[in-house]
Order: C-alpha cells, then structure tokens, then sequence
C-alpha cells in the first residue's frame, strides 16, 4: 500500500514539471518558427513558466529525497510484532461486590428510605422539586 501511494505521489509530483516544461519548449519553438519576432512578447511567459516548473521541480525532489530516506532507513528492531507492544497491567485482585459490602457495613445504621421527605406546596408538588417554567410559580 506505501509503494503504490509513493509511486501516485511521484507521479503527481511529475506531471506539473513535465507540462510546464512542455510549454517552455513549445513556446521556445514558436519564437523560433517566427524567426525571433515573438521574443518580446513570449519572454516574460517562456520565463514565468520556467519559474513555476522550477517551483514544482522543488516539491518533486523533495518527494524523492523523503522517499530514499524511507527506503533506506533500518526496519525498527523486532518487527513491530506483538513483543513491540508495552507490558499490559497486570490482573487486579480489586472485587467490587466485597469494596461495596465493606462500604454498606461500615455506614452508620439510619433511616431507610428517602433522605429528607418533602413538605407538601400549596400547587399539590413537594416544595423541594422544582418545577417547569418560572422558580416561583
């Protein structure tokens, strides 16, 4: 899958370069045809494409550069197998039923059931729960 997207890369990079130096060679030619009378005109264009093919001939070799320094790095130690992987944590001896029921023996002994019981409001709704709309209505 890296070769195949390193070969698309390259030859993305490559097409710019080549038509830009295409253009250059072909208006060279057309100057040429006309025996140099087009040289005022076909300069500053014969020019400006020159620069920009350079400017894509800069992302080309920087494309091969990193794909030689790929090539030519050393595979990592070990394969990335699963001997790569870290350590997983060791099995927790951690019971949760047993930290609850120490949890529920240590609770001072109280009242079972809600922990503070509500006050009837004159609208029929307990005072602490509060209700849609307005707080006051």
């Amino acid at each position: 899958m890296r070769t195949m997207k390193s070969t698309f890369g390259l030859v993305g990079a490559a097409i710019p370069v080549l038509i830009c130096g295409g253009l250059v060679l072909y208006f060279s030619g057309v100057n040429r045809d006309f025996g140099g009378t087009l040289g005022r005109a076909l300069g500053p264009t014969i020019v400006g494409i020159g620069v920009i093919g350079l400017l894509f001939l800069i992302a080309l070799v920087l494309k091969i550069r990193k794909l030689a320094a790929e090539a030519a790095a050393p595979p990592a130690p070990g394969g990335g197998g699963p001997a790569d992987r870290p350590p997983e944590d060791p099995p927790s001896d951690f019971d949760p039923d047993a930290a609850i029921a120490r949890y529920m023996a240590k609770r001072p002994p109280g009242p079972r059931g809600p922990a503070s019981p509500f006050a009837a409001h004159e609208a029929g709704r307990p005072a602490g729960q509060p209700g849609f709309g307005r707080k006051g209505a």
